[in-house]
C-alpha cells in the first residue's frame, strides 16, 4: 500500500471514519481509480462593476464545480452569468509578447508573413503579435526561427473592452480573481478588469 494511502488509513480510523471511503476518495484524486470522467467547462460570470469574467474548468464532478465557482464569484460581490452573457467581450486568440527594445519592423514583416492577424506596440514599447488560434503554433516557430523569443505566449481570451479599477473596487475585484484561481477545478481565469496598483 502506499505510504500516504497508508497514512490517510490510519488517520481515518482515528477519526472514525469508514477507511474504504477515504481509499476510493484518494484513489479518484490519484486517477487511480477507473471510471473517472473529467470535462472542460466554461462559466461566465461578472464581477464588481459588471466587469466580465470567464472561467475554465477541468473536473470530474460538475456540480461540485459549479457550486465553488458560485460562492467564490458571490462571496465578493460577483455573480454567476449564463453561458453566452459576457463570451462576446472576449475574442480567442493567439498572443506573443515582445520585450521593449525588440526591432518592430522585423517583428511586423515575419509576423504577417506567418500569417498572422495584427500587431499592436504598446506605449512601454514591447510588440504584442496576435494570431488565429490554430495559426499561433505556427507563427510562434517562423518567429522563433528568425530569432524573435517571445517574452509572453499563449492562447487566451483577450478582452475586446477593459474595465479600470481603483481604490477600493480593485480591492473587491481582485479578492474574487484570487478566490476563483484558488479553485481545484480552475484552470484559467480571463477578465475584462484591469486592476491600477
Amino acid at each position: 500500500m502506499n505510504p500516504r494511502l497508508r497514512a490517510a488509513v490510519a488517520l481515518a480510523k482515528e477519526e472514525n471514519m469508514p477507511a474504504d471511503n477515504i481509499t476510493r476518495a484518494i484513489k479518484k484524486g490519484t486517477g487511480e481509480l477507473e471510471g473517472v470522467n473529467y470535462e472542460e467547462i466554461r462559466y461566465e460570470g461578472y464581477g464588481i462593476n459588471g466587469a466580465a469574467i470567464i472561467i475554465d474548468c477541468l473536473t470530474d464532478n460538475k456540480q461540485r464545480a459549479v457550486a465553488d465557482v458560485r460562492h467564490a464569484l458571490t462571496k465578493f460581490g460577483g455573480n454567476l452569468g449564463t453561458d453566452g452573457s459576457v463570451a462576446f467581450m472576449f475574442k480567442h486568440c493567439g498572443s506573443l509578447l515582445y520585450a521593449p527594445g525588440t526591432s518592430e519592423d522585423k517583428v511586423m514583416e515575419i509576423a504577417l508573413e506567418a500569417g498572422a492577424e495584427d500587431i499592436v506596440t504598446d506605449e512601454d514599447g514591447s510588440i504584442e503579435v496576435i494570431t488565429a488560434p490554430h495559426d499561433f503554433l505556427s507563427v510562434k516557430e517562423t518567429m522563433e526561427a528568425a530569432g524573435l523569443k517571445a517574452v509572453l505566449a499563449e492562447v487566451a481570451m483577450k478582452p475586446s473592452i477593459e474595465t479600470v479599477f481603483t481604490g477600493d473596487d480593485a480591492v473587491r475585484m481582485q479578492k474574487i480573481l484570487d478566490a476563483l484561481e484558488d479553485l481545484d477545478d480552475v484552470q484559467d481565469v480571463y477578465t475584462t478588469a484591469v486592476i491600477e496598483e
